[in-house]
């Protein structure tokens, strides 16, 4: 489900273990990246599906990229395996008006 970044972060309040997810490349990430996150590159496919195999399924994911278009491509992915709360920030952290590292 894609969100504007005021309904990402309010959904993020509603969802108790609530985990934030990072697609970029470990070097985007190293860059910036928004506070508490997970990497997992979604450019490297095994690596990417490896994460999601350890994953809980029944968790919320709230999935950023820079723009939005990784994410979007990681929440399809998600939720063909069976990830029915995976949530995409529209704009990435190009439009991300929050705190980074």
């Amino acid at each position: 489900m894609d969100l504007d970044q005021k309904e990402w972060v309010a959904q993020q309040g509603a969802h108790r273990d609530a985990v934030v997810l990072d697609v970029r490349t470990q070097e985007e990430y190293d860059e910036k990246h928004i506070p508490n996150s997970e990497l997992l590159d979604i450019n490297d496919a095994r690596r990417f599906m490896e994460g999601l195999e350890q994953m809980d399924k029944s968790k919320a994911y709230f999935i950023y990229c820079r723009s939005g278009a990784r994410s979007a491509r990681a929440c399809a992915v998600m939720q063909q395996y069976g990830f029915s709360l995976a949530f995409n920030l529209l704009g990435g952290i190009l439009d991300w008006k929050g705190d980074t590292e």
